[in-house]
């Protein structure tokens, strides 16, 4: 069996319970421990046989999981619900292990999200300035002009936040019921973009589909259903926020 030395940063991050910057500063504080002792030196190395403590609590060294749901709407992008709606891991139930939702999908949009247990995998995909592509699917009240349309390239403003979309393209026009449906492409998350966006332009989302997260689609999943990521996957995705750092 192997027993391969991990930076204590990475071991710590990974099991899901902070980010790899936060479990840095955690060791620097002298909060953590390794087998009994307190380590304080960035450069530690630990084994899967160590015993690893933060703030005096043993952290789970779980098998590292990735997944891939088909999210429907109506279910809560959370691992727990004050108002006790449905929340996405209610979906993956029957996963021993402690998943998390990689980012969020509004309550009333459905599509790809990703869960895992893997906290250095999800700030990896979920930091802003690796632009990890999202392709959304949405279905607008009205007809917008080439013109309204360019704004979103160009950004609007909400809430002292500007939004913009990378790329769009009109997939169908329906002049008769007054409804379009645009594929919009984005490179950040910021909260309820889509909706927040195109209702400053003055054209409200009646249904939103997000069709594609990176390299991963929709391919081969109903509503509702969720399929484990292959290693390939996991490194594609991988690759695919640190090739846009370097970019």
């Amino acid at each position: 069996m192997s027993n391969s030395l991990e930076r204590l940063q990475k071991v710590i991050s990974q099991s899901g319970i902070t980010s790899r910057r936060k479990a840095e500063q955690l060791i620097v504080d002298g909060k953590v421990k390794v087998n009994n002792k307190v380590v304080t030196e960035l450069g530690t190395k630990v084994s899967k046989t160590d015993k690893v403590e933060v703030n005096g609590v043993e952290i789970e060294k779980e098998q590292l999981r990735y997944y891939l749901l088909y999210k429907p709407r109506g279910v809560i992008s959370s691992v727990k619900d004050d108002k006790h709606r449905k929340v996405v891991t209610d979906i993956l139930a029957d996963i021993p292990e402690r998943i998390f939702p990689i980012g969020r999908l509004d309550y009333n949009t459905s599509g790809v999200l990703l869960l895992t247990n893997d906290g250095e995998f999800a700030n990896l995909l979920m930091h802003p300035r690796h632009e990890v592509e999202k392709v959304y699917l949405a279905r607008i009240k009205g007809i917008p002009t080439k013109r309204e349309l360019g704004k979103l390239l160009a950004g609007v403003k909400d809430n002292n936040e500007i939004l913009k979309a990378k790329h769009y393209q009109i997939i169908t026009t329906d002049s008769k019921r007054g409804v379009m449906e645009l594929e919009l492409t984005l490179n950040e998350g910021k909260n309820r973009h889509i909706r927040r966006m195109m209702n400053q332009i003055g054209y409200p989302v009646t249904k939103l589909k997000r069709i594609k997260y990176g390299l991963l689609t929709l391919k081969d999943l109903s509503i509702g259903q969720y399929r484990p990521l292959n290693p390939k996957e996991v490194k594609q995705m991988r690759n695919l926020a640190l090739k846009n750092v370097e970019d």
